[in-house]
């Protein structure tokens, strides 16, 4: 009896290819969402270039998102003030069947008080900022002197 060698190449598993956040700074804003009252002067590089603020948690984000938009005149302020909690909502609602010991570190940071200076643009400043962790390439405490 003659054995014959299997030369197909073997399956190889799945590679997710999506950038990991730097688990120091989501370990960082987990901190910060602990206490809504907390923030911190932070610097941060991202594809979008230099980008400085204080560094607030997801509740007092969504807090001042609120407070922001309910300044504004018409009924569709009113409804986009409510957005953010809406969907944290839903989100809760569908890992309701997820295990509840898994705990999840962050994905998105949130500044108040930001500047945005990048390329040949002038700096622009802005009230609020939220963006995702994974696009974050460096950051440092404080902000540019």
């Amino acid at each position: 009896m003659s054995a014959t060698a299997d030369t197909s190449p073997a399956p190889s598993a799945a590679v997710i290819t999506e950038p990991l956040p730097d688990l120091q700074l989501q370990l960082l804003i987990q901190l910060l969402d602990e206490d809504p009252r907390s923030s911190l002067p932070l610097t941060l590089t991202h594809p979008g270039g230099l980008l400085h603020g204080d560094v607030i948690g997801h509740e007092q984000w969504k807090a001042e998102w609120a407070r922001s938009l309910r300044q504004v005149e018409g009924e569709g302020a009113n409804l986009l003030a409510e957005f953010p909690e809406t969907v944290d909502q839903g989100v809760r609602e569908l890992r309701a069947d997820e295990d509840a010991e898994t705990a999840r570190l962050p994905r998105w940071i949130h500044l108040r008080d930001v500047t945005l200076a990048g390329g040949a643009m002038s700096p622009v400043s802005l009230p609020l900022w939220r963006g995702r962790l994974a696009d974050v390439s460096g950051w440092a405490l404080g902000r540019p002197q």
